[in-house]
């Protein structure tokens, strides 16, 4: 049996537009669809405006909220299998029980409840952070969005436990038929730079190490999906940065997150973090080290 998508709802148009997003992957990837209504959300973040028959108990109002958005899902793909939970539980661990049988989560970047100004909603980041699966953060302008730009970019880091983000990423690819940019920031030792003599050769080493690193990165995942176009980019400067400005022209970006088990804290890199921030198209984050990583489950 496969292991659905799960997005969670709320009523508000950020996860809406993630709805959207999920029902086109669950049928682009053959996958049921879980949408999931945590109740316990109007207790801190605030009630939906009231209907026209006036206000209804917190319940009806739940399964309103939680049933249009599967109405608006199978509108938009008749065939795929869309079910509806609504759960009494707090949205991020209704969202992390989820996802200990989901292929992947997907949220919207900002809930009802987010105050203005805030770049990334507080349950959104939570799961991101915190869940045992890949977490879509449906975020950015409305080409990255839609994805109107035929090209999925992934980060490339140092650990060998990325390969579940390369993994990820090829698959993204390969199911939608468009170009991958795999990229490597990396920099000069700040310390060696005032040395003139060693510039050009710690330049080269530093720029060769990286391309390098990619190239093993990808060598597995390249035999497994021939068809994939593979742009590799070895590009200096900060991770956080440079994935950033590429993320303008890229309908998803895949990043790799460590997951220390008992650890209850967030658990993002800097790089993460940043873009669920300020990426201009939707994020994906992989955990690596967990159990998705040694069993690939989201099939093309």
């Amino acid at each position: 049996m496969k292991l659905p998508l799960v997005s969670g709802v709320d009523g508000s148009e950020t996860s809406l537009r993630a709805v959207d997003w999920a029902v086109d992957e669950a049928a682009l990837h053959g996958l049921p669809l879980r949408l999931v209504y945590a109740s316990r959300r109007e207790q801190y973040e605030g009630a939906a405006p009231a209907l026209s028959l006036g206000r209804p108990s917190e319940q009806a109002l739940a399964d309103s909220i939680a049933e249009t958005a599967a109405e608006r899902a199978r509108r938009r793909h008749p065939d795929v299998d869309i079910s509806v939970e609504v759960t009494p539980e707090g949205a991020v661990i209704a969202l992390l029980h989820e996802g200990d049988n989901a292929e992947a989560l997907i949220t919207g970047a900002r809930g009802r409840g987010g105050l203005t100004g805030l770049l990334l909603g507080s349950v959104s980041l939570a799961v991101a952070a915190r869940a045992p699966c890949p977490v879509i953060v449906v975020r950015g302008d409305k080409a990255g969005i839609e994805g109107t730009h035929g090209r999925i970019l992934v980060g490339v880091g140092e650990s060998e436990g990325g390969s579940a983000a390369v993994r990820f990423a090829f698959r993204e690819a390969g199911a939608r038929g468009c170009v991958l940019d795999a990229v490597h920031a990396w920099r000069c030792p700040a310390h060696n730079r005032a040395d003139p003599r060693r510039t050009a050769s710690e330049y080269l080493y530093h720029k060769e190490r990286a391309a390098t690193l990619i190239d093993e990165a990808v060598a597995e995942f390249v035999r497994d999906h021939p068809t994939v176009r593979l742009h590799s980019a070895a590009v200096e400067g900060t991770a956080a940065k440079v994935l950033v400005q590429r993320s303008a022209a890229a309908d998803l970006i895949v990043v790799g997150a460590h997951r220390r088990r008992g650890h209850l804290g967030l658990q993002l890199g800097r790089v993460a973090h940043t873009l669920l921030h300020h990426a201009d198209c939707p994020v994906a984050v992989v955990p690596l080290g967990a159990l998705w990583c040694e069993t690939p489950r989201l099939t093309s």
